[in-house]
């Protein structure tokens, strides 16, 4: 349970640092993909969420 615990606050700190590099890869994908203003938004959302995980992940275990 404590791991779970120390991941997930280490995600939440990275979260504001993760929002830039998601804007990126939308701005990446938005010409090959027909996005739309709410489909590009959740896309950042949801990458956002995303890499600060992966981030937390790797920060909690190497």
């Amino acid at each position: 349970m404590i791991d779970i615990v120390v991941t997930l606050v280490f995600s939440i700190v990275m979260l504001l640092f993760m929002a830039f590099p998601a804007i990126k890869i939308v701005e990446f994908l938005e010409p090959k993909l027909a996005l739309s203003q709410r489909g590009k938004n959740i896309l950042i959302t949801t990458l956002t969420i995303a890499l600060s995980l992966m981030v937390g992940l790797f920060l909690r275990y190497f």
